[in-house]
């Protein structure tokens, strides 16, 4: 189950884009691993949409996108800062809502259940946000992410270029989904974004 609109606008744009898609999929260290501690490891973590595209080759083939449905939008430069510095945001460490990218057992793991899914250990990870607010640069090139992810390839997209880009593709044959539908019926009301 798309537990909220920004997972079910970014399920609907894999598929527009050609992806197939499956949802809320769970990963978490080896249990049996030297560095496995019960208290930051014992709860799987998951990945909210997992797409893979027939047709496409290497790191494009595979999206993993984790969603950000932050109302005040994602900063990248002051995420990394607040992850740096091991603040808290909501009671919780900072770097827990980007674990897999953090710490090198949970992105092993990560990688081992897409390879478990997929076949391949090349994807390319992205950050969906509501809003982008600084340079995504700083996320994408941050090097610890890159060295953690084995240099797969790491993008933010934002919801308007989500939004956007099915706009552009919608037509008048009945969506599948719920969000497709709705921009079906924007689209037919004759508004423009």
């Amino acid at each position: 189950m798309k537990e909220d609109i920004l997972e079910q606008l970014a399920d609907d744009y894999l598929n527009f884009c050609g992806f197939f898609t499956i949802h809320n999929v769970k990963f978490q260290p080896d249990k049996n691993s030297p560095d496995y501690l019960q208290k930051d490891d014992a709860v799987p973590s998951d990945i909210d949409v997992v797409g893979f595209h027939p047709t496409r080759q290497g790191a494009d083939r595979t999206w993993v996108v984790s969603c950000k449905s932050w109302g005040a939008g994602f900063d990248p430069k002051k995420r990394i800062e607040l992850i740096e510095k091991n603040k808290r945001i909501a009671g919780r460490p900072a770097w827990k809502s980007f674990r897999e990218l953090v710490k090198k057992k949970w992105a092993d793991a990560l990688i081992a259940e897409i390879h478990r899914l997929t076949g391949s250990e090349k994807f390319t990870y992205i950050t969906a946000v509501t809003k982008l607010r600084g340079d995504e640069s700083a996320w994408r090139e941050y090097t610890p992410f890159q060295i953690n992810l084995r240099g797969n390839p790491i993008k933010i997209v934002t919801l308007q270029e989500m939004l956007s880009e099915l706009y552009k593709k919608t037509n008048t044959a009945v969506a599948s989904s719920q969000v497709g539908r709705l921009l079906q019926v924007i689209k037919a009301s004759g508004w423009r974004p």
